[in-house]
């Protein structure tokens, strides 16, 4: 999984101004719904980009949008901004059962494409939408938020340094009384951000994915469930995931052998933490262990907003012809196990 930037806090300024000086990145965003203000509020602010689109085919969200966003034209029709000779790149911020649709379309019109996560319901459409961005010869970006969290990207240093030592296990609580879904379940809905995490840091995809859930507020649906994966160098990872829960937790744990770490999004300073904990062998004995507590660390991380982050990352990759980090292929990756793990799930 590769990426362009060597740490997702760090910005090359001499780059960047020299990027900003060449001829303005002109995008549009569509889906005006939650996220999409988000995606538009971002670019809109990057020295070098313009939102030249927004779309949306709800009038109300039209509306909203062309009042926070006077610059840009708006339109209930992706087509408009697919023959647009002057568009560089379309995000998508809709509904999850229209992304490989609208990707592929957007591809297909030679236009670079960002698509919130997953990439799709099913692999064998995110290999679709793959093959479009190969055949295109254009930039394809799944909207995997974390990757580009300070947080993660220190954590990932922390392991590929060795000084976690081997790892063991990572597990990760993504749980809130949150809102429910008619369209999907908890493991679609929440488990895509953990994990890309997971596979990211691991580096391998899971030989084995495992899920049982329960579906108490509504039929069919289920608000909670527990994940378990299985990677081929025996590192195992658990996951809850949950949406009817009294506690708003966003943490993840990773154990190694020499130390320990947690990533908790929650927290407003010291969202990672490093523990001196573990067990060494006893030279007094043969065979001992005993177990050792030391000291606990944070180190300083960034507060640039992940989401900033990211959408710089994307634009630098349409400029330079880099891979994004979390490229078509990550993507894909993605929704191979989010599938087997739904597999799992209803079997």
């Amino acid at each position: 999984m590769s990426g362009a930037l060597a740490r997702a806090d760090e910005v090359d300024p001499a780059a960047n101004a020299g990027e900003e000086q060449r001829a303005p990145q002109r995008v549009g965003v569509v889906g005006l719904g939650y996220w999409g203000p988000n995606l538009a509020r971002n670019l809109a602010a990057i020295p070098g980009c313009e939102l030249r689109w927004l779309c949306d085919p709800r009038p109300d969200a039209r509306a909203r949008a062309a009042a926070s966003f006077a610059s840009a034209r708006v339109t209930g029709e992706l087509s408009e901004l697919l023959e647009d000779p002057a568009l560089d790149a379309v995000l998508l911020a809709t509904p999850v059962h229209t992304h490989a649709e609208l990707a592929t379309r957007v591809l297909q019109a030679d236009k670079h494409c960002f698509v919130e996560k997953p990439l799709a319901t099913r692999a064998c459409e995110a290999e679709t939408v793959l093959a479009a961005a190969s055949s295109a010869g254009k930039v394809l970006m799944v909207g995997h938020l974390l990757l580009f969290h300070p947080a993660v990207g220190r954590l990932k240093e922390l392991i590929d340094s060795g000084e976690l030592g081997a790892l063991y296990y990572i597990y990760g609580n993504r749980v809130n009384l949150g809102q429910l879904r008619a369209d999907e379940n908890a493991l679609w809905s929440l488990g895509a951000h953990d994990v890309s995490v997971v596979l990211h840091l691991v580096g391998e995809e899971p030989e084995q994915c495992l899920a049982q859930g329960a579906s108490f507020v509504r039929d069919g649906i289920e608000d909670v469930v527990f994940c378990y994966l299985r990677f081929p160098s025996g590192i195992v990872a658990h996951l809850h995931l949950s949406w009817l829960d009294p506690h708003k937790e966003r943490r993840l744990t990773v154990v190694g052998a020499r130390r320990m770490a947690t990533f908790d999004d929650m927290l407003l300073e010291g969202k990672l933490a490093i523990y001196d904990k573990g067990f060494d062998e006893d030279a007094r004995s043969w065979g001992e262990y005993i177990a050792r507590s030391g000291d606990i660390f944070s180190p300083r991380i960034s507060n640039a907003e992940p989401l900033r982050v990211e959408c710089e990352h994307f634009l630098h990759c349409i400029r330079t012809g880099a891979t994004p980090r979390s490229d078509g292929r990550s993507g894909v990756r993605v929704v191979r196990v989010l599938e087997e793990l739904q597999r799992s799930l209803t079997a």
